[in-house]
């Protein structure tokens, strides 16, 4: 070997034996050997851990919780013991006077010091990438349906049930609540760790308070897959209701409801085309249920502001209060988490066929045994069926004995629609949350369309109801539309 790479050679070796001989002397003490247990074990069962994920598996939450948390933490602590160990018997020995001039020699000669350096060296090149891996699974662990749903599955159990439930059950939780873009991810991490501390110590309300006020608005959100541009036409909505007498009676209800866009190619502006962006208002409460003031701007740039006469803006809502420009969530406030009224629940449940419209006063029953305050969920599961079961029998035994399938059936149903809105640990019944779609169970639109909105020229916000939807039948048994729709007579 030529003598300046041999002499460089060397140096190199005489420079990690400096490195070598006093980290392999200072750490032969309680805190480093704990730290490489630690480390090691830790290190191995992530290997095996994430062994298991490449061939499929699917950690439930509290193993999520082990796996992408607990272990890299204790993998981390491992690594920051050992070095821990050394500077504190580094401290000690200079203290003492014991630091030897020239630290025991590490014979890379012998076979077993080079061994344990290799193993050293191999296993320092997997605990990183190791490290790495947990880190990254860990945070798209964070921002998964289960992770939300199911990790705290006391606070997060009724939005995640009617999550379920809903038409965005198959949209990830982090697609709605933080969308894209690296702003509003570090955002969510900073109000995540309110809300670990929250959950820990029991700090959190109930119910969970809406609406969230620092919500991303929706344009960035909700319009990455709903197009406003794209809206326009008009939407047919047939609503089937049942009457409280034995037969339960039916009558169908048709809108053509106009729900129009921002298309400025087409002439059905609509529901949509007429609020979206155009439409600002200033809440009188929390929940944005009392709206005194409201600001609109037509096609042609011109404001018009309309107040309450009923609930007049104070002042200083007008100069303080909060100012905001109407998007997707002031009407679809509850696009996913959506909680029923037990009349609407119970008659979607009979027209599907869930609950038997055949059998004697189901409606009326399915309605009063929803509105019974059970002492828990868990008693409902028992008492709710049992007192099914018992009025039938009691009442109408002959059907109780031919129809006992159908009551069975029935009692599932009426049980699915408590067991989605009724959550007696986090304070929710029914009511609970308003949803604003519509007028009839809350203000919703007659938060605006009340006819008490007026301008200072004495114009008002219209309250006719075919500006929003056509009533094609009201109640009726049997509407002739249906039938001409149908092609028939």
């Amino acid at each position: 070997m030529p003598e300046p790479i041999k002499s460089n050679a060397q140096g190199v070796l005489n420079r990690l034996r400096g490195i070598v001989r006093p980290a392999v002397y200072l750490s032969q003490n309680l805190i480093s050997r704990i730290g490489v247990v630690l480390t090691t074990t830790a290190g191995i069962t992530l290997v095996f851990a994430f062994g298991l994920l490449i061939f499929g598996f699917q950690p439930n939450p509290y193993a999520g919780i082990m796996v992408f948390f607990i272990l890299p933490a204790i993998f981390a602590v491992g690594l920051i013991l050992i070095p821990i160990g050394i500077v504190r018997d580094l401290h000690k020995f200079r203290r003492l006077g014991t630091l030897p001039v020239a630290y025991p020699s590490v014979d890379f000669s012998h076979r077993g010091v080079r061994r344990t350096l290799l193993f050293i060296a191999i296993m320092t090149a997997i605990n990183v990438p190791i490290f790495g891996f947990a880190t990254y699974r860990g945070t798209v662990f964070m921002e998964s349906t289960q992770f939300c749903g199911q990790t705290c599955h006391k606070v997060m159990d009724p939005e995640y049930t009617a999550y379920q439930r809903s038409p965005h059950a198959r949209v990830a939780c982090v697609e709605c609540h933080i969308g894209p873009g690296a702003p509003w991810f570090v955002r969510s991490k900073l109000s995540g760790s309110y809300q670990v501390l929250a959950v820990t110590f029991n700090l959190y309300p109930r119910p969970i308070t809406t609406p969230i006020h620092n919500l991303r608005p929706a344009r960035e959100t909700c319009e990455q897959c709903h197009w406003p541009e794209r809206f326009s036409g008009d939407k047919l909505v047939i609503k089937t209701k049942y009457a409280d007498d034995e037969k339960n009676s039916s009558t169908k209800t048709v809108l053509l409801v106009h729900i129009g866009g921002r298309n400025p190619d087409s002439l059905l502006v609509g529901i949509h085309g007429r609020h979206l962006g155009l439409v600002s208002y200033r809440p009188g409460d929390a929940k944005r249920q009392e709206i005194p003031w409201v600001s609109y701007r037509a096609a042609d740039g011109t404001v018009t502001e309309y107040a309450s006469t009923e609930t007049p803006p104070k002042p200083d809502l007008l100069a303080r209060g909060e100012l905001r420009t109407m998007d997707c969530m002031d009407c679809h406030n509850r696009p996913t988490h959506t909680f029923d009224m037990p009349e609407n629940a119970v008659n979607r449940e009979m027209a599907a066929g869930r609950i038997n419209p055949a059998l004697p006063f189901i409606h009326k029953e399915a309605i009063e045994l929803l509105k019974v305050n059970y002492r828990s969920r868990l008693a409902a599961e028992t008492e709710l069926p049992d007192a099914l079961r018992e009025y039938y029998r009691k009442n109408y035994f002959a059907i109780y004995n031919s129809q006992r399938a159908a009551i069975e059936q029935a009692a599932k149903g009426i049980l699915y629609i408590y067991q989605g809105n009724v959550f007696p640990e986090m304070n929710i019944t029914w009511g609970t949350y308003p949803n604003n779609l519509g007028h009839n169970d809350f203000p919703g639109c007659f938060r605006c369309h009340d006819g008490n909105h007026k301008s200072k020229d004495g114009k008002e916000i219209t309250q006719d109801c075919n500006a929003c939807h056509s009533l094609l039948a009201m109640d009726e048994p049997d509407p002739k539309i249906l039938h001409e729709l149908a092609g028939g007579n």
